[in-house]
């Protein structure tokens, strides 16, 4: 099986690869559809294609790929580097043939990455730029708060500020509107949607959050994988005779660890069942954000299960034992 290095950037990629004859080839490829479709056609049958994650600059050939039915693998940067030992020196074909050593040693632990739906990529595209527009609201904001304590203000910069205010209103509104109806024109996403919202503690933006970050619930299929990816989820902290508090990694998506920690607030005030946690937890003497991490770790789990069962949340439902499952599982046999 052979395999093509890839460093990735934006206007082109250098690859490296081993060519029939056992030597080492480099070749560089504009990042266009012509040239990538042009070098597709040129991969040999039963290859692998091994790049290094680099954001937006690889969705291009990650779509071409699943087009043409070739396997691929985006490879964060950093496990590249900390798998290969110590290196020296850094060019992009150096960096490609070391991807490419990377996918040789390591083919058994690759995971190939499909391109996201057409539906998923729209409500990506207009979830980011909601968020860049509410950024920058919020700046307006407190750039406007703090002039108040200004012995002398400028009332025409007032009067422009509150108009872009205005217009960022308007236009945050809009673009909640059209997501809103992206989500309502697919079934699975709706179904999913006004599942996961049924949740105490689970509001619009974070159920599309989870939506796009989950493919759906299809590419992060399980909570464990969903709390690991939030970093919700402790690891332990242990070394031969020294045994330390497990801790969450820093390696997680910190916007939907913020937008889980904010549901977790709501469901500790709203919900009776979480509250009681909370206060429990209190008791036993752990601290404030460890119960909060915790809950968004319940939380997670909740999601999924209503997901998974397709069943809406419903706080008053009582889980049935186990054992008194099998008990009358084996009673309707008897009988």
């Amino acid at each position: 099986m052979q395999v093509y290095g890839i460093d990735l950037s934006k206007e082109k990629f250098d690859v490296n690869f081993i060519d029939a004859n056992g030597k080492e080839k480099n070749q560089e490829v504009k990042n266009t559809v012509v040239s990538i479709s042009r070098f597709l056609s040129s991969v040999s049958e039963h290859s692998i294609l091994c790049a290094e994650h680099t954001g937006a600059y690889g969705d291009l050939l990650v779509f071409l790929c699943n087009q043409a039915s070739i396997p691929i693998a985006l490879v964060p940067g950093y496990t590249i580097k900390h798998s290969l030992g110590l290196l020296k020196g850094k060019s992009d074909p150096l960096d490609s043939k070391r991807i490419r050593e990377y996918g040789e040693r390591f083919t058994d632990k690759l995971k190939y990455t499909e391109h996201a739906d057409e539906n998923i990529t729209e409500l990506r595209q207009l979830y980011t730029l909601r968020l860049q527009l509410v950024k920058q609201r919020r700046a307006l904001r407190t750039a406007d708060t703090g002039r108040e304590h200004l012995p002398m203000q400028s009332i025409s910069v007032h009067s422009h500020i509150q108009i872009v205010l205005a217009n960022l209103d308007k236009e945050i509104a809009a673009i909640e509107e059209e997501i809103e109806a992206l989500i309502k024109t697919n079934q699975d996403l709706n179904e999913n949607y006004e599942l996961v919202k049924s949740v105490f503690g689970i509001g619009p933006v974070i159920a599309t959050d989870l939506l796009i970050k989950t493919g759906n619930f299809k590419t992060i299929d399980t909570a464990r994988k969903a709390a690991s990816y939030a970093g919700v989820c402790p690891f332990p902290n242990t070394s031969g005779k020294m045994v330390g508090k497990s801790k969450t990694s820093p390696f997680a998506d910190k916007k939907l660890k913020s937008l889980l920690f904010m549901g977790a607030k709501a469901a500790v005030k709203h919900n009776k069942e979480y509250k009681l946690y909370y206060q429990k937890k209190q008791l036993e003497g752990k601290s404030h954000y460890l119960i909060m991490n915790n809950v968004s770790n319940k939380l997670l789990r909740t999601i999924y299960s209503v997901v998974k069962s397709k069943t809406p949340y419903n706080q008053d439902h009582i889980c049935i034992d186990p054992r008194e499952r099998k008990i009358n599982s084996s009673t309707k046999k008897v009988a």
